[in-house]
């Protein structure tokens, strides 16, 4: 009996570099809203939410904050964390949902404030799934040698779509 041929599996010589969090940042806008301050704009509980939830409060951005202002913030917190120089940045990807503008991209935005002469830049548009997106293709990148360094960041402002005084926003 014979079987089909069947190539062989390739196997690289030299496994592919991996990639590692070197930092962390964050940036959080200074509004607090919290379950009890919705209870005075729609027909809920602090109780209800928390036992549904788990949440107590959370952040709205301000008129003059954006997607890409808040990601570069964090971006910063995260580089100065890592100890790495903005200038070793090769690749900037943002993972968002509720960018304002599709053009220019919030990560071309967070390279331009930076001050990154010309990396790869980016936005994730994958909604709840889009930071793992992300970290999957700055892993990716970087194991391809497309990329040394990557900023991945996840950041959305979806304050700017909610009515709080509707239940089913």
């Amino acid at each position: 009996m014979s079987q089909p041929d069947t190539p062989a599996p390739f196997h690289s010589p030299t496994p592919a570099a991996g990639s590692r969090i070197m930092g962390t940042g964050h940036y959080r806008p200074a509004r607090i809203l919290t379950n009890h301050d919705l209870e005075q704009l729609v027909e809920t509980s602090d109780e209800w939410i928390r036992q549904r939830t788990g949440i107590e409060s959370r952040r709205i951005a301000g008129e003059d904050e954006t997607v890409a202002s808040m990601a570069t913030e964090a971006a910063r917190a995260a580089l100065a964390d890592a100890g790495i120089d903005a200038s070793e940045i090769t690749q900037v990807l943002v993972a968002t949902c509720s960018n304002d503008e599709h053009s220019p991209s919030a990560a071309g935005r967070v390279a331009e404030a930076l001050g990154l002469p010309a990396p790869a830049a980016f936005d994730v548009g994958a909604a709840c799934s889009g930071f793992s997106h992300a970290l999957a293709l700055a892993d990716q990148s970087i194991r391809a040698g497309a990329s040394t360094t990557t900023l991945v960041i996840g950041a959305e402002k979806l304050s700017t779509y909610t009515d709080y005084t509707d239940r089913t926003t």
